[in-house]
């Protein structure tokens, strides 16, 4: 039988490499991505608003003007109309929308523009999220905005349908306060089909009317944001 024996390791040769084996310092932590977030230079392009009569077309219904969102030196969408600012760091704009309007037997394509929904910008994060507003329609409803409010004229989907007069609030998935304020469609309906809505701060209320219509007015209760202004990958620790 073989045996083998082992020399034993100085202790102090152990110490020695002990204390040689000196700690890494921490690496510092990387500064956050700071994104950037602007609108381009409007242009208008070629629109014409639906059920436009002849007699009324100017070079406000016939064009739209529209304008790049670009975020990180990158073109995300285009858009239409003016922000609204809902905090110190997210915004609101309407998406200007490029369709092919082509039909199945035609052979080319047929580009034309048309106001799109509403988005959400976040200048921090550079986060952009579509919205999806109760009952919204883009040939009706011309938002008018308060807060992260937005009351507006939309077409009701429900069984019962019609045109409808609501107040939304970001982040809700129901309509605060919303009535059913006349039958849709209408075959000889004015333009715009609703007046734009006013707001009044102290009670926070809200007034919207039918062209040609009565006014009504909903009494909106409660003021916390439902804004989700999270941090983005770069900012996390």
């Amino acid at each position: 039988m073989q045996t083998f024996s082992y020399a034993p390791v100085p202790l102090l040769l152990l110490a020695v490499s002990a204390v040689g084996q000196t700690p890494r310092p921490p690496r510092p932590a990387s500064p956050p991505r700071t994104h950037s977030v602007v609108l381009g230079a409007a242009r208008r392009v070629p629109y014409l608003a639906p059920d436009t009569p002849a007699d009324e077309k100017d070079e406000d219904s016939t064009s739209l003007k529209v304008r790049p969102l670009i975020v990180d030196e990158r073109q995300r969408e285009w858009t239409t109309g003016e922000l609204h600012e809902i905090t110190d760091r997210t915004f609101a704009i309407r998406r200007a929308l490029h369709l092919n309007d082509a039909l199945p037997q035609d052979r080319e394509p047929h580009w034309v523009w048309q106001p799109g929904p509403w988005l959400t910008v976040d200048r921090v994060t550079g986060h952009i999220t579509a919205l999806h507003l109760p009952d919204f329609d883009s040939a009706v409803s011309n938002v008018a905005w308060y807060r992260d409010y937005a009351a507006y004229c939309g077409i009701a989907t429900t069984a019962r349908g019609g045109l409808v007069a609501l107040v939304a609030q970001l982040g809700a998935r129901k309509p605060v306060a919303q009535k059913i304020i006349g039958p849709w469609p209408q075959p000889n309906h004015f333009i715009p089909v609703c007046r734009p809505a006013t707001w009044q701060r102290l009670p926070m209320r809200a007034t919207l009317q039918p062209t040609g219509g009565e006014p009504v007015t909903f009494d909106v209760v409660g003021s916390t944001s439902l804004v989700e202004e999270g941090e983005s990958a770069d900012e996390q620790p």
